[in-house]
């Protein structure tokens, strides 16, 4: 059977996908440094989450945070179930608004623990009452209030309770390309474990994170790039000239076997950088180790 694969002009396949337009004013992904940062802010969070509701609802309860990363509002719907509890809270001075989401039974059974049920039972999925978004209130009062102290000055302003929607593609909490700084944590209370996320508009977290050019460096670009590079690790290689050999050669190679290289005694070996070389240099040693001193390099000979 012969597959015909449908091409461009240009040799690409016509069903490759599209490129996507990169917009350096809203990164994808976080920064080492500064998911390091949110993670310990969350991670202080879920503990305080956990404490809180073990305190509130009488049932030992604990929160793990799982990770931290960024993705547009859009992407962090499409991650959530159709149906789920979410509570979106104003951010000032943002237009999108923040999200703590959780399946609607395990708030239902937050709730029950509250007024004395076992827990026993399944809770359904369903829209809360009035009564059960009230007692559900304080707890997402008291979740805020550790979502305050865990980020502390990481949030300038603080949030306040919005609305509780309870489909992901209608709550419209921010617009669907906005970056969302998105948490997401495992919580277990009493037997039941469900997951839950925290959604927080990148706008209102990552200016205090001091991102790459924030403090306006007046360096050249061309210069900061280079300074960038000059800390990026590589494999430097010491190596022979290499020789062509035949694959039954190859594939024949058996112990005792002599290899004639094409590299001359006297000449250095090459110092190497991604297959290219870029000096050459003498077998040495450096204490116990062996060690290459550098002779000459491929600049020196222009």
């Amino acid at each position: 059977m012969t597959v015909h694969h449908e091409t461009t002009a240009l040799g690409v396949p016509a069903n490759a996908a599209s490129p996507e337009a990169y917009d350096f004013r809203r990164p994808t992904t976080l920064a080492r440094e500064h998911a390091r940062v949110l993670e310990m802010a969350f991670d202080t969070f879920a503990r305080q989450w956990g404490t809180q509701l073990t305190a509130k609802i009488r049932v030992l309860s604990q929160v793990t945070s799982e990770r931290v990363e960024i993705l547009s509002y859009d992407e962090y719907a499409a991650g959530l179930p159709a149906v789920t509890g979410m509570v979106l809270f104003n951010v000032p001075n943002i237009g999108a608004k923040a999200v703590i989401q959780f399946p609607t039974p395990a708030a239902l059974s937050w709730v029950g623990h509250m007024l004395g049920a076992t827990g026993a039972m399944a809770a359904p999925e369903r829209k809360f009452t009035q009564i059960e978004q009230a007692l559900l209130g304080r707890i997402m009062d008291d979740a805020l209030d550790g979502l305050h102290y865990s980020l502390g000055t990481l949030l300038r302003s603080p949030m306040t309770p919005a609305s509780i929607q309870y489909n992901s593609q209608f709550a419209q909490a921010a617009a669907s390309a906005d970056p969302m700084i998105v948490a997401t944590f495992e919580m277990v209370v009493g037997d039941n474990v469900a997951p839950a996320t925290v959604a927080i508009p990148a706008g209102a977290l990552l200016p205090q994170l001091d991102p790459v050019g924030s403090a306006g460096s007046s360096a050249p670009p061309a210069e900061l790039i280079r300074g960038q590079l000059a800390h990026v690790p590589v494999e430097v290689l010491l190596q022979l000239d290499s020789i062509p050999v035949k694959p039954a050669m190859v594939l024949n190679l058996a112990v005792g076997d002599v290899l004639n290289l094409g590299h001359p005694r006297h000449r250095p070996l090459n110092v190497t950088v991604g297959g290219h070389r870029l000096a050459q240099a003498a077998a040495g040693s450096s204490g116990s180790r062996l060690a290459g001193v550098i002779v000459s390099t491929e600049e020196s000979k222009k």
